[in-house]
């Protein structure tokens, strides 16, 4: 399943909104015509002193709303660790454990012994997920009922559906909540995040990078571009740390930030 990144919304003319906060803390004028004068140029200008001086502050008033599909259970961990972020994620509770895809990371695709390892260790975890929810169903039905039901687990949750929908969808929730426990981190899930200007260019200076884990990248690379598209100014100089000094990975720089420039345009 590939990686869908979309913006979904963003402040209104973020780079004014910003520029609007810059000019405030710069210069005399009040509320009413902090507007005046907010040329493209003058806007730029704004935006390019506050690089300058490294006043990151007024960036945080523009905000940016992305939808994101496609990704691992691991990809989502790493992701959630940027904490000046709002999250909504697919919850494994309410959604049927039975409906998720799975990542295939490129090198276990690439290897054939190890992708049928993969898949059959995937196969398994998906069957155990449908018979430890089953039985946990068939069980919350007994207990319901008062009394052992006779039949598969499938014929006992079908009649019980059949007569009590709504207390059914409780039971299958209920099993949810432990049989996801056997999920595995290559498990799909879709959320929604915002930030503000300034946590992405925290967020792609770390994620951008080679170091990073080849999913969580592709997803800041996807961000970064849809980013450019409305408040390129804003944005020009986001990227990983390399592009504008020494890399701060130290002992462990990938070594490429020629490469990196390059790919940048650097």
């Amino acid at each position: 399943m590939a990686i869908t990144v979309k913006l979904l919304a963003h402040t209104p003319n973020p780079e004014q909104t910003v520029a609007m906060a810059a000019k405030l803390c710069y210069s005399p004028s009040g509320i009413e015509e902090i507007r005046d004068g907010l040329t493209e140029e003058k806007t730029a200008s704004f935006i390019n002193m506050l690089a300058d001086l490294g006043h990151a502050s007024p960036t945080e008033h523009a905000s940016f709303t992305f939808g994101i599909e496609g990704i691992s259970r691991a990809c989502s961990h790493q992701l959630v660790r940027h904490r000046i972020a709002s999250y909504s994620q697919q919850s494994q509770r309410y959604v049927d454990g039975e409906r998720f895809e799975f990542v295939t990371p490129p090198e276990i695709e690439s290897n054939p012994r190890a992708l049928e390892a993969y898949n059959r260790a995937l196969d398994e975890q998906a069957r155990a997920y449908s018979e430890v929810r089953n039985a946990l169903v068939t069980g919350y039905i007994n207990d319901y009922l008062g009394e052992e039901q006779q039949g598969t687990d499938a014929e006992i949750a079908a009649a019980f559906k059949e007569s009590n929908k709504a207390k059914y969808s409780a039971f299958v929730k209920k099993a949810n909540e432990d049989a996801r426990f056997i999920l595995p981190n290559a498990t799909t899930t879709k959320l929604v995040c915002t930030f503000n200007a300034r946590s992405l260019e925290n967020f792609f200076a770390h994620r951008c990078c080679n170091r990073a884990q080849w999913e969580i990248r592709e997803v800041a690379e996807k961000m970064l571009l849809l980013c450019l598209e409305v408040a390129p100014n804003l944005f020009k100089n986001c990227g990983p740390s390399c592009l504008f000094g020494p890399c701060p990975e130290g002992k462990m720089c990938c070594g490429r930030q020629k490469e990196v420039r390059e790919k940048y345009g650097r």
